[in-house]
């Protein structure tokens, strides 16, 4: 069996046992628990060519519509571990000559235009609310990277890291206005706000997520200032002192990447003191295709960046990179809380879903927690102004004193 002998060769750290459509057994590596070895079971024949020629999409695919099951573990194991095995390093050939063919084809035919990415942001943020009721911190609700100083530190802890170090870098002073791009449920506008006194406006194209912010800024009597519209970046109008965007940057698509930056530069302000701060899932990898699975089923457009890609399109801009930085080992800790938390409310997920989006759910947060933990995804943050002037002191001093 071809799928076989390729997954023998694959798990060279540690190996699972493949059970094929037909209930044949195969070893495929070095299996270190004889008795309950983590077992990859097939229920469908075609699936023994379709994991070898792409499994990026079909893994994913099959697993949530029933046809894998994992024995002996989770599918967050199984992954976990076949991440450990392939590191960042290409799966086959066969499944490379895929992706470059689908990503010559996502170039030519996906582009997010303003009609484009309002439909793919409701795809995913209207989902379910009370799906992200479930895996979200419930101090802030934030759905982007937290920040562990410990790993044992509560997600809300985390979060509320994350949030103070976005602070401390965007250099806030009161009454400054902000502009917060992909707002989300308004956790960042609402920190800023309370915390400095700077007036916020948060935008975004899920209307559940600006209903939301609106309903909270009211409760906590924050209103008079934060304001939240339904709005595209490229409609939004004034000029700013800071902008930021958390978690956005990953929506923009690879042909819009110079236009996004160049409108960033049109509205900060021409003050000598005013900022934008970038924090985004990027690969370490060169420019490539999207993870097919998540693009088709979890985030419609969406592109995960390449540094060269960001400073390629900065520069282009005109905008000035004053600071930079990566976070390595903690958006897969942030995404193993999401997990639990959602799994700890799985029977109403069944309920309100149905299994097979458990599953899928499942894998989603499983997958990208182990790309983070193995592969090649991390986080950047990144300062951008429009002239040195607008750097905010001669050392980082500011951020970590």
């Amino acid at each position: 069996m071809i799928l076989a002998r390729f997954l023998s060769k694959f798990f060279t750290k540690e190996g699972i046992v493949l059970i094929d459509s037909h209930g044949q057994k195969y070893i495929c590596g070095d299996v270190k628990n004889k008795e309950k070895p983590l077992t990859l079971k097939l229920l469908k024949k075609d699936l023994n060519w379709k994991l070898l020629i792409y499994p990026e999409l079909y893994m994913g695919e099959e697993y949530y519509k029933g046809n894998i099951e994992i024995e002996n573990g989770t599918i967050h194991d199984f992954l976990d571990l076949s991440l450990k095995n392939l590191g960042r390093k290409k799966i086959n050939l066969y499944s490379t000559i895929v992706n470059n063919l689908v990503y010559g084809y996502k170039f030519l035919s996906n582009h997010n235009f303003v009609r484009a990415s309002k439909k793919n942001a409701e795809m995913h943020y209207n989902r379910g609310e009370d799906i992200y009721d479930w895996m979200l911190d419930k101090e802030h609700r934030q759905y982007s990277c937290a920040i562990f100083k410990d790993p044992k530190e509560t997600l809300e802890q985390a979060q509320t890291n994350k949030l103070a170090h976005i602070v401390k870098k965007l250099n806030l002073k009161p009454g400054q206005r902000v502009l917060d791009i992909g707002c989300g449920w308004g956790g960042l506008s609402r920190y800023i706000a309370k915390e400095v006194g700077c007036e916020v406006h948060g935008i975004s194209l899920a209307s559940n997520q600006i209903e939301y912010c609106k309903k909270k800024s009211r409760e906590s009597k924050l209103d008079n200032l934060l304001s939240y519209e339904l709005c595209d970046y490229r409609e939004v109008k004034g000029t700013w002192d800071r902008i930021v965007n958390i978690g956005f940057f990953e929506h923009v698509s690879p042909k819009f990447y110079k236009a996004f930056f160049t409108r960033i530069h049109d509205l900060l302000k021409d003050n000598g003191d005013s900022l934008c701060l970038t924090h985004t899932i990027a690969t370490t990898n060169p420019p490539g295709p999207p993870n097919p699975f998540i693009e088709k089923y979890i985030f419609n457009g969406g592109k995960v960046p390449s540094a060269s890609q960001i400073t390629k399109a900065i520069e282009k801009s005109g905008l000035v990179i004053s600071g930079w930085e990566s976070l390595i080992d903690h958006y897969n800790l942030t995404l193993d809380h999401w997990r639990k938390r959602f799994l700890e409310n799985v029977g109403k997920a069944k309920k309100v879903y149905g299994p097979n989006f458990v599953r899928l759910w499942d894998f989603y947060l499983s997958s990208c927690s182990a790309a983070f933990k193995w592969s090649d995804l991390l986080v950047y943050q990144i300062e951008t102004v429009k002239d040195f002037k607008s750097v905010p002191a001669r050392t980082r001093d500011y951020i970590y004193n």
